[in-house]
């Protein structure tokens, strides 16, 4: 493990913890595309003086579609480690952008505390013209240090953007403004070394006891048969994440494979695959929020499928019965 920048001479530092991702890469002669090359000495090199005191330090160099939960685990688990520490005002994490909303959203929703948890990362390669990832870990290094920032837990800081990390997702496969919260917007802004707060992310802890990895996600579309529902709960999965259509609603050949599935104790968490918008119908026709409620199933509320994914997966973790699953589920 690098670690570097850890004098012990301020009282509080900003903690760096790379990952790798786009952020990280490099052009490579030999495989003839970007790999991982940039690790925390490079990143710490490459900041402005004016920042606060940095500790920095390389926990993997991965693209983050090579994650596992394991990679995932590690880091929720390093950053916990890192914002118990005195000397330590708030962490910033390096980080691919393609699961950097799961990672975000697991630290706001498991790591206690007020200190900022930041997540930043790069589309363009350090190879490419216009590189940004040194102006965004910058920029989030200085959300990070900003008092103003305590309270927030998880956020994403991209294109001088700040973005809870519960709302945000990735709307674009190469703009540097992939990073959007739709219908909420971003939370502040980053102007020069200013940082402007528009609103406060509301923010509600989960206790912690690991990551249960048996739970599946599924997305509808026009006329889905339910087959593959039906072959995720034979498979001995504990959870199912459905993204329904609209508000959240299934197909009427759904609602019995549904049924089957959740007597076999798998529970079922309805989301909308739309980008925006609660889970939520007034509807009285099968299928709709009043069906999948007598159903006994949980509602993602304003998550999306892969982010509801992660909370089920914490929340089954923590849970003793099935009584504590609901109000797991609920209070966060």
């Amino acid at each position: 493990m690098e670690e570097i920048g850890v004098s012990g001479e301020q009282p509080e530092r900003i903690a760096i913890l790379t990952t790798g991702g786009t952020i990280a890469m490099q052009q490579d002669g030999a495989t003839g595309g970007a790999v991982p090359m940039l690790g925390a000495t490079d990143f710490r090199s490459a900041l402005p003086a004016d920042l606060p005191e940095l500790y920095a330090e390389e926990l993997v160099n991965l693209p983050s579609s090579h994650f596992t939960l394991e990679t995932v685990r590690q880091i929720r688990e390093r950053v916990a480690v890192l914002v118990e520490r005195s000397d330590v005002a708030g962490v910033v994490v390096t980080h691919g952008t393609d699961t950097l909303e799961e990672t975000a959203y697991l630290l706001d929703v498991t790591v206690p505390g007020d200190k900022p948890l930041v997540l930043t990362g790069a589309m363009r390669t350090a190879s490419d013209v216009g590189y940004e990832g040194y102006a965004n870990l910058a920029a989030a290094v200085r959300v990070a240090a900003a008092p103003q920032a305590r309270g927030w837990g998880g956020v994403v800081v991209l294109n001088d953007e700040i973005h809870a990390a519960r709302y945000v997702t990735k709307i674009h496969t190469l703009s540097p403004a992939t990073f959007q919260s739709p219908a909420w917007g971003p939370v502040g802004r980053v102007e020069g070394n200013r940082v402007i707060v528009g609103q406060r992310p509301e923010r509600r802890v989960l206790p912690w006891r690991g990551l249960e990895p048996r739970v599946a996600l599924l997305k509808l579309t026009v006329g889905v048969e339910a087959d593959l529902l039906e072959a995720a709960g034979e498979r001995g999965v504990r959870g199912i994440v459905i993204e329904g259509l609209g508000g959240g609603r299934v197909p009427p050949w759904w609602i019995p494979v549904i049924e089957r599935t959740m007597a076999q104790g798998v529970w079922v968490v309805i989301a909308s695959r739309c980008p925006a918008g609660w889970v939520w119908d007034a509807y009285g026709y099968p299928g709709g929020y009043r069906t999948l409620n007598e159903l006994g199933c949980l509602f993602a509320e304003g998550l999306n499928g892969q982010k509801a994914r992660i909370k089920l997966m914490v929340t089954l973790a923590a849970a003793d019965s099935a009584a504590d699953v609901i109000e797991l589920w609920r209070s966060a």
